[in-house]
């Protein structure tokens, strides 16, 4: 019985042992905690600054069940420390002094350690982000309260954007962390574009990173046997990311090397189209003299029928002329003779026009001839492989300009082969336009001489003596005169010939004229697209730089100075953090409530578990 009295009382002790070493030796110094050596109130303490971590625990689609946060501050000078926070309750987790909560917002403690730690509970009060979690089983949105123990292929989106309730500056400057844990075990082909996908243990975690100010929307697909979810965890803290500034001198001339190239490029595309131009005007006089010289042509062959007509009527004339004076004695009527020698000269002034038209038509054709000559030659004569034109489209130029050297480059090698096969056709058109026209002034000439021969002759028929040698004279005039016609015959067929085959060159030269134009205005646009690519890439390297900078900077975020979450009374803040999970979604909850019920157990009830 002594023994058991005995056990008691130093239970008992004990227990009085512990609770009074629980105590803080601010519990027995009450009287003296507040008052100082000359009997004032103590001092307001003072800290260097105070951090925040907020808890929260959502629901399985995202939403808040509760909330708190664990204020911790750096203690410089013990005292009186005044905080803010609409909390609807406070617990000290330093010591057993109690929180005084002077009004709605108004919060003092006593901190006699460097560092001191509340906790408040709060409220309805949101995030600084919407959170919203959805499911969807075999491509059906469901309720994540009725997924437990379901199969089938599952997709989770995870959607966080702006609350625009929330002072933005935790939107604009906090980096959200995202985990979701999957158990192999259940989930299989698991699939997330936006995440980061790491072994923990057994299980694979997927981690997302959202930038500040940015919104998304995150999706894990998967097949799930037996669903079951641990938390997804939610971490959102200042975005605080280290990126050195890259050494960007090779880049840099690399791009100068660029820049110089597209400069020498565009005053190859100067020449070039200085170039093209010439060709352009060459061609177009060639066009034009072609095209008098195919009207020309086609004139003088529609008046062939004409002359071999009027050529016939003299030639029967003649014989018939002759045939009357053969055995006559008295003198014929000379009035139409007379008339003869005046149609054989317009004859041989038709010839004249013609063969002077001829030699203009020949020098305008020698000319443009010449000038699309030179111009088509002065085409370079380059070889750009296709690797040299990947290499151009590589090289960050403007696709459309580069699009346009390359058809420009592959129109003027197109025009100059096509030259180069017809240019035999052009040249022998100078040498037919050499041959044409002297024909025409050599009969020319001799209708002028048979006119005047005829002249001369009718006037010494004053006397019937020279009857007989009129006769003589018409019968030799009328079988040269045959010769003559046959000639003009067969010049005429030539001319015929001639005007046929020419209008197909002539159609040829005129094409050949439109590509040139249309080259030409390529080739203008395709200068002034090099001048503008040479204006863009003249200051390449510093637009590099300004660029580089730019993007560093939007990463930038050290200008951002901490602000409280729970009021914006509270100064020195200096780290807030976010820390929030979802439910789990488990099969079984009741041993999942046996599980949490041990682990919520606290020190006292551990300590009288071991006299149980």
């Amino acid at each position: 019985m002594k023994q058991i009295l005995t056990r008691k009382y130093f239970i008992a002790g004990l227990c009085s042992i512990v609770l009074m070493a629980s105590l803080p030796f601010s519990v027995f110094s009450e009287e003296n905690k507040d008052i100082d050596s000359d009997g004032q109130h103590a001092m307001t303490g003072t800290f260097s600054t105070k951090d925040e971590v907020v808890y929260g625990n959502l629901d399985a689609s995202g939403h808040i069940n509760h909330m708190y946060v664990v204020n911790t501050f750096h203690i410089t000078e013990q005292g009186k420390i005044v905080d803010y926070g609409n909390y609807n309750d406070i617990r000290n987790l330093t010591d057993l002094t109690q929180i005084e909560k002077k009004d709605d917002e108004t919060i003092e403690f006593d901190a006699q350690e460097s560092e001191f730690h509340y906790q408040g509970e709060l409220e309805n009060q949101p995030l600084p982000w919407n959170i919203s979690i959805t499911y969807l089983l075999d491509g059906q949105k469901i309720d994540p309260t009725e997924l437990a123990g379901k199969s089938g292929s599952i997709e989770i989106q995870i959607k966080t954007s702006a609350n625009d309730a929330v002072d933005p500056v935790f939107f604009n400057n906090f980096l959200q962390q995202i985990s979701v844990t999957l158990d192999p075990a259940k989930f299989s082909n698991i699939q997330a574009p936006k995440g980061t996908k790491a072994n923990v243990g057994k299980n694979k975690q997927i981690t997302f990173s959202i930038l500040p100010e940015k919104e998304d929307v995150l999706k894990i697909t998967a097949n799930v046997t037996e669903f079951e979810l641990k938390p997804i965890q939610i971490n959102a803290l200042p975005a605080n990311i280290a990126i050195e500034n890259p050494d960007v001198g090779s880049m840099k001339n690399d791009m100068e090397t660029l820049s110089d190239a597209v400069r020498e490029l565009k005053s190859g595309i100067t020449q070039l189209n200085d170039g093209i131009t010439d060709l352009n005007t060459g061609a177009h006089d060639l066009a034009t003299g072609s095209g008098e010289y195919a009207s020309g042509i086609n004139a003088l062959n529609s008046r062939s029928n004409d002359l071999i007509t009027g050529s016939e009527n003299i030639q029967a004339a003649l014989h018939q002329m002759r045939d009357m004076l053969e055995g006559k004695t008295d003198a014929p009527d000379l009035s139409e003779l007379k008339q003869l020698p005046q149609g054989l000269r317009d004859i041989a002034g038709g010839l004249n026009e013609s063969a002077a038209g001829l030699d203009t038509l020949k020098e305008n054709y020698n000319q443009a001839y010449t000038t699309l000559d030179e111009a088509i030659t002065g085409i370079p004569d380059y070889s750009i492989s296709e690797e040299d034109i990947e290499a151009l489209y590589a090289s960050g130029a403007d696709q459309t300009v580069v699009d346009q050297l390359v058809a420009t480059y592959e129109a003027a090698q197109r025009v100059k082969q096509t030259y180069q096969a017809v240019q035999g056709g052009f040249a022998a058109v100078t040498g037919t336009l050499d041959r044409i026209s002297q024909p025409l002034q050599d009969m020319a000439g001799s209708l002028t001489t048979i006119a005047d021969n005829v002249d001369a002759e009718i006037e010494q028929l004053d006397q019937l003596s020279h009857l007989a040698e009129l006769q003589k004279g018409l019968s030799t005039l009328a079988k040269k005169y045959k010769s003559f016609h046959s000639g003009l015959v067969g010049y005429t067929d030539g001319v015929n010939s001639l005007a046929h085959s020419y209008t197909e060159l002539d159609q040829g030269i005129t094409s050949l004229s439109g590509g040139t134009s249309s080259l030409s205005d390529g080739a203008n646009d395709l200068q002034a697209g090099a001048q503008k690519l040479q204006d863009a890439t003249d200051d390449l390297p510093d637009q590099m730089q300004s660029e580089v900078d730019e993007m560093l900077e939007e990463f930038d975020y050290s200008d951002f100075e901490p602000v409280s979450f729970v009021s914006d009374q509270n100064e020195k803040v200096e780290v807030v953090q976010f820390v929030l999970q979802t439910e789990s979604i488990v099969l079984h909850e009741q041993e999942a409530d046996v599980i949490d019920e041990k682990e919520e157990k606290g020190l006292w009830e551990r300590f009288l578990d071991l006299f149980r």
